[in-house]
């Protein structure tokens, strides 16, 4: 059995990126890939891309507006997410959060990081734009509040950043979630079915 690139491009902001990091460890275990996650800022691949948000293509589509809600509670219903809220100060500015997440991988804490991120956005539905609430969450996470906090405003860090949306833009990325197998790219939660059955096909090649 072969080993594959399996990437996921993600944005704390992003709903739907929370609920695939909830399920990925399934997906993990099911396939033997073990994913890399790679932070990019939403708000510029939109920009690089001519691309907008849902919230703002469809604000005036009521009733898409209605299936998507929808379709989160199909989700979170089929993979027990309960702890699920959809966070009150929707659309967050994410800019420290993924500089942070660049610094914490730095720091050799990225999992743990990522993980309290997406629990304060999408389950304690806390304001992460806002240093205090950053920095305590970090506390609460038992992770090095002065380094992560420091390392966020390092120039490599937001260098990374700015060169991880860029290479995600070139690559063909225009939102998020959005997984590459190799070469090959899906978009969307809803695509996870596929970014296995691609695994599986490169792990037998």
């Amino acid at each position: 059995m072969n080993s594959v690139d399996a990437r996921f491009l993600f944005d704390f902001g992003s709903p739907n990126a929370y609920f695939v990091h909830k399920v990925l460890p399934a997906v993990e275990a099911r396939s033997g890939a073990r994913f890399d996650y790679v932070p990019v800022l939403l708000g510029g691949l939109f920009k690089l891309s001519g691309n907008r948000s849902p919230m703002e293509t469809y604000a005036g589509v009521a009733n898409r507006r209605t299936y998507d809600m929808l379709e989160i509670e199909r989700f979170v219903a089929k993979h027990g997410l309960d702890r699920f809220r959809m966070n009150p100060h929707f659309p967050v500015n994410t800019l420290q959060i993924m500089r942070g997440a660049i610094a914490a991988e730095r720091l050799g804490c990225k999992a743990p990081y990522i993980d309290a991120m997406f629990a304060a956005m999408w389950e304690r539905g806390l304001d992460m734009a806002q240093p205090d609430v950053i920095a305590g969450v970090l506390a609460e996470a038992g992770l090095d509040v002065a380094a992560i906090v420091a390392g966020s405003q390092d120039a490599d860090v937001k260098a990374k950043l700015m060169a991880n949306t860029q290479a995600a833009f070139e690559q063909g990325a225009f939102g998020a979630p959005t997984f590459f197998v190799g070469t090959e790219m899906f978009f969307g939660k809803d695509r996870l079915a596929e970014v296995e059955a691609e695994i599986a096909r490169q792990m037998r090649a």
